[in-house]
């Protein structure tokens, strides 16, 4: 017999090589069919592998990350099954559960597998899901499993198995498909329900741009039919907010063949959102001790080498620029914070001058594969809101407390406020990952969660997601479709100032190393204001939005009085166009109603006579007519109430 012990402390006995599934039936049977998985002793197991010994456990249902990620690490089994029978010789690469679903990328030889083919793969899919056919784990041995792919002919496979140690080695079969898997999976792929193929795309074998394109076919499958309805009219809802869509319909950014790929370029209504957002959290950085710097956008190669920048970040990195002076070399930034030991490194600094709370709006450059580009969310070129932050040990709690305040400020003012935050600790049985001392580290951790605690911030806690150099907290914050995004993070940094030597006199008249704490509430530019495009759906709060009016003349007749409106609302502070376009009116407020714009200034032989502008508000229709000066004064008060606010 063995002992097993569940969530809430309590312990049974069960026969050694007791399933999941066979504690979960002890339990009930209605239990034993929600559940999808079993955690042992924190290993994610299949509810038909046997418990050989003594183990706490966790029953994973659909609502849990790990259920569902057996349930789609199924899926994906599931679909190659279907691909192996529509496509012979088909051969295959990897075949993870992501976020939302699952996808395998393969190689369907002298095959194009094209969107069109998506139903007939669905179809096959569905018809071998009804066959209940069990899901079967094997363990094999390294060359066991080198003769089976390589019979096959099935290169991908053998490369990955190259990779592995014998003895680490497990295959999973169903029908007639067998796949090289560590699991967890479904017990039988009759628990595949409603089934959705969603895209197909490229994908260069283990990311490698000079390795042979594959196909990445994504998918996803519920438990329900309801749920998949659901989920495609939230992938609906997703797709109207896409802020390559909405970006491209408001005239935000664009992106050009001839600058290059991930190098975006902000047009004049994207650089006016841009810099507001930029000017706001100056605004925050000010009243909190901060001092703006500039730093250049390359440095010397040796600097990274300091860092360790270069080991970390120089495969991914644009090569290093040669000078006409031999052996000499210059690297585009890809992070800020050395540049910024630097400037705390070029005088002498006392106990008493600090802390020191450098900030700057940096541009820096990582060569990102090309399949991994997307939109905003993922460029070669971006912006940190980055700052550092160099104190004394005991000012880090009171430091790190007002770094959290300002990202604070920042989702209440941009309306995030669902989120969560995540404070990443050190393994405590694997120290040798990080550098610095235990005494460094307890401090550093210990501010951090007294800092949560004092804000009385809920944080998950995870042991072994630290940073090499120190802790750190993230929040995730969900939009209003419910997606989550990781926007901000507060890091703890003893490395650099090691690394740099930075040094302050203490009180004692001894030299002292500064804490170094790096800050981003934004992240990047680029990534925020895609999240913001896709959380407001184009829709930007009114002291944030570039066009806050826009006038529309009723006629030609009107443009000159149109324009002249305008003038006088661009001095009141007021940022507003004219549309003068040769059109009827109904399509003007169409079009301008489309562009997300707040308010619509109608205006015809009666406002022109009476000096006056007829108001329409977005979403609200008709406001009423009213003066210039009334509707710049309301505009202002608004967007004065909304500042105070934050």
């Amino acid at each position: 017999m063995i002992h097993i012990t569940f969530p809430d402390g309590s312990v049974r006995e069960f026969p050694e090589g007791v399933t999941g599934f066979q504690i979960a039936e002890s339990i009930s049977p209605r239990l034993a069919a929600d559940v999808l998985a079993v955690g042992v002793d924190g290993v994610t197991y299949d509810l038909s592998r046997p418990i050989e010994q003594d183990a706490s456990i966790q029953l994973y249902k659909w609502d849990d990350a790990e259920g569902k990620h057996a349930y789609w690490h199924s899926s994906a089994h599931l679909m190659a099954e279907a691909l192996q029978a529509l496509y012979p010789g088909i051969k295959f690469g990897i075949g993870p559960a992501i976020e939302n679903g699952f996808y395998y990328d393969v190689d369907p030889g002298e095959a194009v597998i094209k969107e069109s083919d998506l139903p007939a793969i669905e179809s096959k899919m569905i018809e071998l899901a009804a066959r209940k056919e069990s899901i079967v784990r094997k363990e094999v041995s390294k060359e066991e499993a080198l003769n089976f792919f390589g019979q096959k002919g099935d290169e991908y496979k053998v490369e990955l198995i190259s990779d592995l140690a014998d003895g680490t080695i497990s295959f999973y079969s169903q029908g007639d498909f067998t796949d090289l898997c560590r699991g967890p999976h479904l017990q039988n792929t009759g628990e595949i329900k409603a089934i959705k193929l969603l895209s197909v795309a490229g994908a260069y074998w283990r990311g490698d741009e000079k390795r042979k394109q594959l196909t990445r076919i994504y998918g996803i499958t519920f438990p329900k039919k309801k749920m998949l309805d659901e989920y495609l009219t939230f992938l609906e809802e997703a797709k109207k907010r896409d802020h390559r869509k909405v970006g491209k319909e408001l005239e935000l950014f664009t992106f050009s063949p001839a600058v290059g790929a991930g190098l975006p370029l902000w047009l004049p209504k994207g650089t006016i959102l841009r810099t507001r957002l930029e000017e706001f959290l100056k605004r925050i950085q000010k009243r909190f001790g901060y001092q703006q710097v500039i730093t250049p956008h390359i440095g010397q190669k040796e600097l990274w080498v300091t860092s360790g920048h270069y080991a970390k970040y120089g495969k991914d990195s644009f090569q290093p620029i040669h000078t006409p002076q031999e052996g000499e070399e210059f690297l585009l930034k890809p992070m800020n914070c050395p540049h910024h030991c630097e400037i705390y490194r070029s005088s002498p600094h006392s106990y008493k001058d600090l802390p020191l709370r450098y900030a700057e709006f940096g541009t820096v450059y990582r060569y990102e594969q090309s399949g991994e580009l997307h939109g905003l969310t993922r460029v070669r070129g971006f912006t940190q809101d980055d700052a550092h932050i160099f104190c004394r040990p005991d000012q880090l709690k009171d430091e790190f407390l007002k770094v959290m305040d300002i990202i604070f400020i920042i989702f209440n003012a941009l309306d995030f406020k669902n989120f969560e935050a995540q404070i990443s600790l050190r393994d405590p049985n694997d120290k040798e990952k990080y550098i610095g001392s235990d005494e460094n580290w307890e401090k550093a951790e210990r501010a951090i969660v007294e800092a949560c605690e004092e804000k009385g911030l809920k944080a998950n806690v995870e042991l072994g997601e630290a940073a090499f150099y120190g802790p750190k907290l993230d929040f995730m914050v969900k939009d209003a479709i419910g997606r989550r995004w990781q926007l901000g993070t507060i890091q703890v940094d003893y490395n650099l100032p090691e690394r740099f030597d930075l040094e302050y006199t203490g009180a004692d008249n001894q030299k002292h190393r500064p804490v170094m704490i790096h800050r981003a509430p934004f992240g990047s530019m680029e990534r925020f204001v895609a999240v913001l495009i896709e959380h407001t759906g184009g829709k930007f709060p009114l002291w944030l939005t570039p066009e806050q009016a826009v006038i529309l003349p009723i006629s030609e007749k009107f443009n000159e009085y149109a324009h002249q409106i305008a003038q006088q609302l661009d001095l009141l502070d007021i940022r507003v166009s004219v549309d003068d376009r040769n059109e009827k009116i109904g399509r003007k407020i169409r079009d301008n109603e489309l562009k997300r714009i707040p308010y619509l200034l109608i205006v015809g032989e009666k406002e022109m006579e009476a000096g006056m502008v007829s108001v329409r508000k977005q979403g609200e229709g008709d406001k009423g007519t009213q003066s210039v000066d009334d509707f710049a004064n309301a505009i202002n008060a608004e967007v004065e109430k909304m500042m105070k606010a934050m």
